[in-house]
């Protein structure tokens, strides 16, 4: 099996945006808040960190602050796919340089290449890197889906280091998971689908919830690998009133504004997103309180 990069629960951060900028000491208090509660890594620059939006200079400068503050203590994961393969190799060579444990690759976006392209873009970032590289299938985003046959060919290759599975269709799921055991690690990009994918041998989570609540959505985690699928279970369903209000509207808008709301300086969105509408507000103040937030 390709060399994995982490097991158990990652947090797909959100960016603390400014008006004119990046809050950086909010980056750093919120990368203390997932230490302190047992997160096992952190991605930065995902989805969840509107990684479209960040310029050049941007990328650079989170992406060395963001491994200097985490500092070995947890795995540290970057985002740094493309829609341009040249760039994605580029994004990735830097991320390489700073020290990153691992790169996630999202597929190419708005181009929509080939099942057969999707191979090629894979190979092209993989052969040069040596780090671990994620697949992020999330077709609702970038519509295109990475099928199960096409992700066997991708993880042939010794620096995929694990899919980020976030199409969610359990039952592509589940032949992606058969197709690729034994090859590269399989992980859950829908928080909703958290359990569902450990059962069928899901080595951790990239979790959007874990923002708010990262002991929580960690313990679903821990508590499935020692043994206990009924406290997990139990758990995962206190949490899914939770993870249903972080994408009542495109991610990151819910889950900023549940941060903020918590007491976590999530900062802006960064436009084309906006605010969290007013009914979604009213509906998620309620759901922290229920969970137990002093909101």
């Amino acid at each position: 099996m390709n060399k994995t990069i982490f097991k158990g629960t990652c947090t797909a951060a959100v960016t603390p945006f400014t008006e004119d900028g990046i809050d950086f000491k909010a980056f750093e208090k919120q990368i203390e808040y997932q230490i302190e509660n047992g997160i096992d890594a952190l991605c930065i620059l995902g989805t969840t960190g509107e990684a479209p939006t960040i310029t050049d200079a941007e990328y650079d400068y989170v992406a060395k602050f963001c491994y200097d503050k985490i500092a070995g203590r947890v795995k540290y994961i970057l985002g740094s796919g493309s829609n341009c393969t040249k760039k994605a190799i580029e994004k990735s060579q830097l991320a390489q340089s700073i020290g990153a444990d691992g790169l996630l690759v999202v597929t190419p976006y708005y181009n929509k290449c080939t099942q057969k392209g999707l191979v090629k873009y894979y190979n092209d970032v993989c052969d040069n890197i040596d780090i671990p590289v994620l697949c992020y299938n999330v077709p609702a985003r970038t519509g295109v889906n990475i099928l199960p046959q096409t992700m066997e060919e991708i993880a042939m290759h010794k620096n995929i280091g694990g899919v980020k599975e976030a199409c969610g269709n359990m039952e592509q799921i589940c032949e992606t998971a058969r197709r690729i055991r034994g090859k590269t690690a399989l992980y859950s990009g829908d928080d909703n689908l958290n359990l569902a994918m450990l059962s069928i041998g899901s080595l951790g989570l990239i979790s959007v919830a874990s923002n708010v609540a990262p002991k929580e959505v960690g313990d679903v985690a821990k508590l499935f690998f020692s043994g206990k699928p009924v406290e997990a279970n139990a758990l995962q369903e206190r949490l899914l009133p939770l993870i249903d209000q972080m994408f009542t509207e495109v991610n990151p808008i819910p889950v900023k504004k549940a941060m903020q709301m918590i007491g976590l300086d999530s900062g802006i969105v960064r436009p084309p997103l906006t605010e969290l509408e007013h009914e979604h507000v009213l509906t998620l103040t309620e759901v922290l309180k229920d969970f137990g937030f002093n909101v």
